[in-house]
């Protein structure tokens, strides 16, 4: 039984890559401004680093160009470039030597609020501590816990999205996202962000 995507296609977006299918660079220019911020932002969490995630974001479009072809148009094209810029990631992560690099850059996404003017400057130590500590304990997870943690908490999809994009079982995405969430407990002493 084919399962439906909960996500729809955006009524052009068949015919953009139908176009960049036949070599229309303009449509493939188009997708890449669609998605370019949603796959960086997703390598972002998956490999922690703002120049690794953009070169690793733009390897997969210059691959997801080179393989056009294979693309289902009827198919969500990010849900097709996710499954290159994934296997990147996770390739990186493989062969990079060390992992002692900080996720300083996706503060950003944890940050609850902008600091205020005038904001009290040890609270708003208190706070960029925090995020920092947040962001070792999510550097800390599994890979596979680590990227449903960013789809869930940073991506914003549902549970079945990640399960569809991932290509696993809804009951897999719930159990690694709760075995991740109670990883960053413990590593957090317990506290919430």
């Amino acid at each position: 039984m084919e399962t439906a995507l909960a996500y729809s296609l955006p009524t052009d977006e068949s015919a953009l890559v139908r176009r960049a299918q036949s070599g229309d660079h303009e449509a493939f220019g188009e997708l890449v401004s669609r998605y370019m911020r949603q796959a960086y932002y997703a390598a972002l969490g998956l490999v922690g680093s703002h120049d690794d995630a953009m070169d690793l974001s733009q390897e997969a479009f210059a691959r997801a160009f080179r393989a056009r072809t294979s693309l289902d148009p009827d198919r969500p094209f990010y849900a097709w470039l996710y499954t290159i810029l994934r296997r990147l990631c996770f390739n990186f992560l493989r062969d990079r030597k060390t992992r002692a690099r900080k996720l300083e850059v996706a503060a950003v996404w944890l940050a609850d609020e902008p600091q205020a003017f005038g904001e009290d400057p040890l609270r708003a130590a208190e706070r960029s501590e925090l995020r920092l500590r947040v962001a070792a304990a999510i550097e800390e997870l599994p890979e596979r816990q680590r990227e449903v943690l960013v789809l869930k908490e940073f991506e914003g999809l549902r549970y079945r999205e990640i399960a569809e994009l991932l290509g696993i079982p809804l009951g897999t995405v719930m159990s690694r996202l709760y075995t991740a969430r109670r990883h960053l407990a413990t590593s957090l002493g317990g506290e919430r962000p």
